[in-house]
């Protein structure tokens, strides 16, 4: 099972770069559905997604069609119109790869498709004060929330990876030769 983002119709390059990280982050596939609101080589969509570009995996879909054709799973659907919270799902027992799909910043999910697919319609909680969180931080959470059930040893990791400072960084470091800054974030 391979935990997939599908931005239908994404629209600021900022929001977009920040899920290619979270997806490099957490061993995901990026799906950008047409029209896009940017362009793929942006400056905004590079400096957002920072040096992780090149670990992403990503393809482009002319529309929701030609993605449904070319991807079989089990599609998840975040929306503020949805009557469940993504917590309810049972991503442990899903044995199909996992499509998170989000909508338009500004417009969501059609609502053809949504209505096509209630029953995989989640809404993040929030208050009644906010119509929906950002696109990018909803993706953050969903992906987190997936790969904790899931149990993905590549990414649930509860030390720093040796592959950066290591496992006990911290525990050894020695305090007296930290520059004042370092002693301030303590």
């Amino acid at each position: 099972m391979k935990l997939n983002v599908v931005l239908y119709h994404p629209e600021i390059p900022q929001n977009t770069g920040n899920i290619m990280r979270s997806c490099v982050g957490f061993n995901a596939k990026l799906h950008l559905i047409k029209p896009l609101g940017f362009k793929l080589d942006e400056k905004y969509l590079k400096r957002s997604s920072l040096d992780y570009f090149e670990y992403l995996k990503y393809d482009v879909y002319e529309d929701w069609n030609d993605f449904k054709n070319k991807n079989k799973g089990k599609y998840i659907f975040l929306t503020r119109y949805g009557h469940k919270s993504p917590s309810t799902i049972e991503f442990d027992k899903i044995d199909e790869d996992i499509y998170l799909v989000f909508g338009a910043e500004s417009t969501g999910i059609a609502y053809d498709i949504l209505k096509e697919n209630l029953s995989d319609c989640y809404r993040i909680p929030t208050t009644d004060k906010v119509r929906s969180l950002n696109l990018s931080n909803c993706a953050a959470i969903m992906l987190f929330l997936a790969s904790e059930a899931i149990n993905d040893e590549s990414v649930v990791c509860y030390h720093e990876p040796d592959s950066m400072k290591g496992e006990n960084f911290i525990d050894n470091i020695d305090i007296s030769t930290l520059d004042r800054k370092h002693k301030e974030m303590k």
